[in-house]
């Protein structure tokens, strides 16, 4: 089979690799169909590390992803070969267990295996392949009248789901979205899926913007064009990850509202302006992940929420080093760019 493998920084291959064996016990072989690149692949493929996940050896990337179930190991129930899904892509290992103060919160294991993640050694292998055996119960079935392809953005949906979740309800409220990337137009999408009466997204990048209003934005700001971000916000997520962000928009959260980071900061020292975080008595909140919010995910879809808006680009299994350029370029306009893992049948 063919697979998306990272040997090191700057090198991506498409690799011919020997498939799966036949699923064991409580395993689903999968034919995958899409895979959407993330901002953790990026990191792999060009710095060979993905924050403090450092590549030892290569490894397969990828873990937003869906196809159908190619066979069915011994004892699986309520699955059938030829069915859509997604899949979970984390997995606690077995000796990590929540304190009672953090039950539900099943994205703040200490120790998870996450598709397409060095963090342990041997590394996890992600979905970019033709063929992945996985474990039973992270199996999601896709809805009726859910595609694949959007099937495979359900992760990332549920990502911004969670993003919302952090923040107080936002129903009837004017809310901001600092970096209109896929995840922080996925946020625009699921503010307003939350019932937030308008949502303001900003951004550096015309393109991004443009996806933004398609995703339902009420409001652009073009940073790059002098725009401002609007003041008095109560409820404000920051999706750039960039810390030169931090103190603007500190500055246009209300007095006493709410900040949710959801853009991934650098795990090493970078300037930032944070004194409107005392002087305003902002709430800062970290968002990581997703907990349970992958069913939601799946539902919206089902609903009518639309992720097309997002996907920009689409590239075959072989062309994955162009796939990997392109959505790591600024200047080629890119919002989700996915990978056509193997053909629909």
């Amino acid at each position: 089979m063919k697979a998306v493998v990272v040997h090191g920084a700057g090198d991506v291959r498409v690799d011919e690799l020997p498939a799966p064996a036949p699923p064991g016990p409580g395993e689903v072989l999968l034919a995958l169909e899409w895979g959407g690149i993330c901002g953790s692949d990026l990191a792999y493929w060009k710095h060979g590390a993905s924050g403090t996940a450092t590549l030892n050896r290569p490894m397969i990337l990828g873990h937003e992803i869906a196809g159908r179930i190619a066979a069915l190991g011994p004892g699986v129930s309520g699955l059938a070969p030829g069915q859509p899904v997604t899949v979970h892509p984390a997995r606690p290992t077995a000796n990590s267990v929540l304190p009672p103060r953090l039950a539900g919160r099943t994205n703040l294991h200490s120790r998870v295996r996450y598709f397409g993640s060095a963090a342990f050694d041997p590394h996890t292998d992600g979905g970019f392949s033709q063929y992945r055996t996985v474990p039973a119960d992270q199996i999601r079935p896709l809805p009726d009248g859910v595609d694949t392809e959007h099937g495979a953005l359900a992760e990332p949906l549920a990502v911004a789901l969670h993003a919302v979740r952090r923040a107080p309800d936002p129903r009837g409220r004017t809310v901001l979205v600092n970096g209109a990337g896929p995840i922080g137009s996925l946020v625009v999408a699921a503010a307003l899926h939350r019932g937030a009466a308008a949502v303001i997204a900003a951004d550096l990048c015309a393109d991004s913007l443009a996806i933004a209003r398609a995703m339902g934005a009420t409001d652009t700001r073009d940073l790059s064009r002098g725009a401002g971000l609007p003041q008095d916000t109560e409820i404000v997520f920051e999706a750039s990850g960039a810390p030169a962000a931090l103190g603007p928009v500190l500055r246009a959260t209300a007095r006493g509202g709410t900040l949710v980071q959801v853009g991934n900061l650098p795990g090493t020292p970078a300037p930032a302006a944070l004194g409107e975080l005392v002087t305003r008595e902002i709430s800062w909140v970290g968002s990581y992940r997703f907990a349970g919010e992958l069913d939601e995910a799946l539902a919206a879809l089902r609903d009518g929420l639309d992720v097309g808006p997002v996907i920009s680009h689409r590239f075959g299994i072989e062309e994955a080093p162009s796939a990997l350029a392109v959505a790591a370029d600024p200047a080629a306009g890119s919002g989700k760019v996915m990978l056509r893992l193997a053909d629909a049948p």
